[in-house]
């Protein structure tokens, strides 16, 4: 049975190579999260076992090189030019991890009022070209044209009161990301052929049950977090699979593309160093313009276009303002 939220990472490296049950937790994780029909190919996992180690030092790799946790609290936003460029303001920034629904288990008495919870923060970028005002020389301009720089779609993921264990869950979530690109272009390759059309269906269904269960780090509408209804989603959907029979020719072709993506998982899944230089209006200036702050972020990509900014943070949920209510929003709006 495929263990959704089960974290294969822990330990890593044990006197310089990874511990056997890693690499098998990895093998029956990748099966697990494509076609489980690919047990019934004989020496798969001989096939997988390259392309899942390089996977392996990959998501390690990228996740280990993200930057230490940067303080998110009401007094830390005008210290962080992130925070600034990311955030309109301090109140802005506690109302947007307040609304989202990852730091609800934090808010519960139990959790001290001065203890820190770490997580991945992520972001869309989007640049708008606008027309302002600007010193050119000693003068001042209008109708110059600029670009502004703007940051929606605020999530955290992973979070924990330990950083260690947001860094191994984000191995885990980097790993089931390149297995649900691999399961994207294998569900592609199918829907080709219409006698496979299907089963074509039906990985697409599972694919969009994975997506949901956090297997990746896009958003989706409608994302639940129940175990147990998404695991019987994934037991039925995997049952009627199994009840279409094996096509060894077309199970060889899903293998060869699982071997290929986690085989070039870097080309895959990456990130880069994003600079840019800002004004207080999040404004694109020249470096030397003296309004510029020097700013220097992460950007996550995929190899299907998704790019994301990320920065890892850590907060104080007694800082977060209480979430309203839906009736108390709504009457709001009425009267």
């Amino acid at each position: 049975m495929l263990k959704l939220f089960h974290s294969i990472f822990g330990g890593e490296k044990e006197a310089g190579r990874y511990p056997e049950r890693l690499i098998e937790a990895a093998i029956e994780r990748t099966v697990d999260g494509t076609d489980r029909r690919l047990l019934a190919l004989s020496g798969y996992k001989k096939q997988l076992r390259p392309s899942v180690i390089h996977a392996i030092d990959h998501v390690i790799e990228l996740v280990d090189g993200l930057p230490e946790p940067v303080p998110a609290g009401r007094t830390d936003y005008s210290a962080d030019p992130r925070l600034m460029a990311l955030f309109a303001s301090a109140e802005h920034m506690l109302q947007v991890f307040g609304n989202g629904p990852a730091l609800n288990p934090f808010r519960v008495t139990s959790v001290r009022s001065d203890e820190r919870v770490f997580a991945l923060l992520l972001a869309e970028r989007r640049e708008k070209n606008i027309l302002g005002n600007a010193l050119v020389g000693n003068q001042l301009r209008r109708d110059v044209a600029q670009v502004t720089v703007n940051f929606s779609g605020h999530r955290l993921l992973e979070p924990a009161t330990n950083e260690a264990h947001t860094r191994r869950h984000l191995k885990r979530r980097a790993f089931d990301h390149l297995l649900t690109l691999a399961l994207t272009r294998i569900t592609e390759a199918r829907g080709h052929r219409a006698n496979l059309s299907r089963q074509c269906d039906l990985l697409r269904s599972k694919l969009k049950t994975l997506e949901r269960s956090g297997w990746n780090f896009e958003a989706h509408q409608g994302a639940g977090h129940d175990p147990v209804a998404l695991q019987a989603e994934l037991q039925a959907t995997e049952s009627k699979l199994a009840g279409l029979g094996a096509d060894n020719g077309a199970l060889q072709a899903s293998l060869d593309i699982v071997t290929e993506v986690l085989g070039h998982a870097e080309q895959q899944l990456w990130s880069r160093e994003l600079v840019l230089h800002l004004d207080r209006m999040n404004v694109q200036r020249d470096e030397q313009d003296a309004s510029a702050q020097r700013i220097v972020l992460q950007e996550l990509h995929n190899a299907r276009g998704i790019q994301l900014v990320i920065l890892p943070v850590s907060l104080v949920p007694a800082e977060l303002p209480p979430r309203e209510d839906l009736l108390t929003a709504a009457a709001r709006y009425l009267t």
